[in-house]
């Protein structure tokens, strides 16, 4: 059954909004992706702040006009799959990644991250990145180090000269 215009106009609606909204999307081809093999990335995705959405490549072009990522009209050749993130980045290109070489039938093509287009390994590179956890005390133990290495420069001369006081009391005694 067809659907109406404004059911149409709804739909086209939902997708523009979640691609304003997020903050990357993956490019896959799925043909030959068995439906139980699509709903554990679903699941994997959803555990991420993420989706999975397939729908026609022309509803994709009108919704993706005036967001940051509008430039995937551009790319959207063929039957494609599309991951979009609103959380972390590094997340979902992982679950992607990590599924798509468990199954040969899915096969990324790229993505948008920031409004720019990043090829397959692009993709590859973002999900081999550690997490934004692990970056941010990757972050803080580099801000920490010079103070902490400044401080140790600046006590160590009290430290060899209470070395040497001690090794004086003991040559005397």
């Amino acid at each position: 059954m067809a659907l109406k215009r404004s059911e149409k106009e709804t739909i086209l609606q939902n997708i523009h909004d979640k691609l304003a909204r997020s903050s990357a999307i993956v490019l896959a081809d799925y043909a030959g992706l068995h439906v139980s093999d699509s709903d554990q990335l679903r699941k994997k995705l959803r555990d991420v702040n993420a989706e999975l959405r397939v729908s026609k490549n022309t509803l994709y072009r009108k919704a993706a006009v005036g967001t940051p990522v509008e430039i995937v009209k551009d790319h959207l050749t063929g039957p494609k799959a599309i991951a979009i993130s609103f959380g972390d980045p590094i997340a979902v290109a992982k679950v992607m990644a990590g599924f798509a070489k468990d199954n040969e039938a899915l096969k990324i093509k790229g993505g948008i991250l920031s409004g720019k287009f990043i090829d397959a390994a692009g993709i590859e590179a973002l999900a081999t990145m550690p997490s934004r956890e692990v970056l941010l005390a990757q972050l803080l133990s580099v801000l920490i180090a010079t103070p902490t290495a400044f401080v140790n420069v600046l006590a160590g001369v009290p430290r060899k000269l209470l070395y040497a006081l001690k090794a004086i009391g003991e040559k005397k005694a």
